[in-house]
């Protein structure tokens, strides 16, 4: 399930990669330029393996390590934010924007979900004594339409 990003917010994406490449010194090779674009043009929030497999079509020659290497720079670069939980992958996002996440807990499908009631939540005063916070994500766990589906059908069968 492949939910692709329209091509001038990928376009907006690319440019900023290719900003924050020149002004850190980072060579804008070929290889880190369709990585970047794999995550960049999917709603899927895909993890290495999922970026090796799609950016092996286009680039047979690119490692497995290759793509570790670069999405973990891209990361360290801010261009990407990662998600995860200790049982799954570290999944890769390129949607800088304040948002959240839908995930679910049979198929790992992961979605984007915008909500101006989880952007506005309040922190209690006592986090302070944690650290700064940085951003808030909130993700909402449960069973995609797809999986409930499959459920259904495996019931009536």
């Amino acid at each position: 399930m492949l939910m692709k990003i329209q091509k001038k917010e990928v376009e907006q994406r690319m440019k900023h990669f290719e900003t924050v490449c020149r002004d850190e010194g980072i060579k804008l090779t070929h290889q880190r330029r369709e990585i970047f674009r794999e995550v960049a043009q999917t709603g899927d929030h895909p993890d290495a393996d999922q970026v090796f497999q799609r950016v092996r079509d286009r680039i047979p020659t690119v490692s497995l390590d290759t793509v570790y290497r670069t999405l973990w720079l891209l990361n360290d670069l801010r261009l990407v934010v990662t998600l995860s939980s200790s049982r799954e992958r570290t999944r890769f996002d390129a949607n800088l924007n304040s948002h959240h996440h839908f995930v679910c807990g049979q198929c790992g499908f992961t979605r984007d979900l915008s909500c101006n009631d989880l952007d506005n939540i309040r922190l209690p005063d006592s986090i302070d004594s944690l650290g700064e916070i940085e951003a808030i994500h909130v993700e909402v766990r449960g069973v995609c339409r797809e999986c409930v589906e499959k459920g259904r059908k495996k019931i009536l069968s």
